[in-house]
């Protein structure tokens, strides 16, 4: 089930920082921008599997931090398992490979990919952020243009089911 995610802007986070990775979830980000700059989701025979205005957004968090002068990198998986807050040992093993060059590590992603890179990276010393915040669930009808292009029509949720912010702590304790 896709999660609709609004960009939140990270500037404060990342100051003072020499070096940022983003890191990205394939599924619900690219969906949630391209909904939002209402461009195509996907537009195969000029982009391929990738999402242009994500691809952009992408970019407008670069630029100003190589700007300042911090070196960025961007790590995205997408198979075998697309979502980040699925990732496979070996996945979470390559994010800790090219975290280890990095001061910061910036999702772009929900809470619990953000949760993911947190436990991945718990042992590097990176600073964990997370860039896209959790607005409601998401919910588009694809549609499908000549030739091979997905755009997603966004249809609102009738309510706004409550969803709690991100929390370092673990409840361990059974609930029955």
């Amino acid at each position: 089930m896709p999660i609709y995610l609004e960009p939140r802007d990270v500037t404060a986070d990342l100051d003072g920082f020499g070096s940022v990775l983003i890191v990205s979830c394939p599924v619900c980000p690219p969906m949630c921008v391209s909904i939002q700059k209402k461009k195509p989701f996907i537009e195969f025979f000029k982009h391929g599997l990738k999402t242009q205005a994500f691809e952009d957004y992408i970019t407008s968090i670069r630029e100003p931090l190589e700007q300042s002068g911090v070196r960025t990198g961007v790590l995205t998986i997408h198979a075998p398992v697309p979502m980040m807050c699925l990732w496979t040992q070996g996945q979470r093993k390559r994010l800790v490979r090219r975290a280890k060059n990095y001061d910061a590590v910036l999702i772009l992603g929900c809470d619990s990919a953000t949760y993911t890179a947190k436990d991945t990276l718990k042992e590097t010393g990176c600073q964990v952020f997370q860039a896209m915040r959790v607005e409601t669930i998401a919910n588009a009808m694809m549609k499908f243009r000549f030739p091979l292009t997905v755009e997603l029509d966004w249809r609102p949720m009738p309510t706004k089911p409550r969803i709690a912010p991100y929390n370092d702590a673990v409840d361990t304790t059974a609930k029955i």
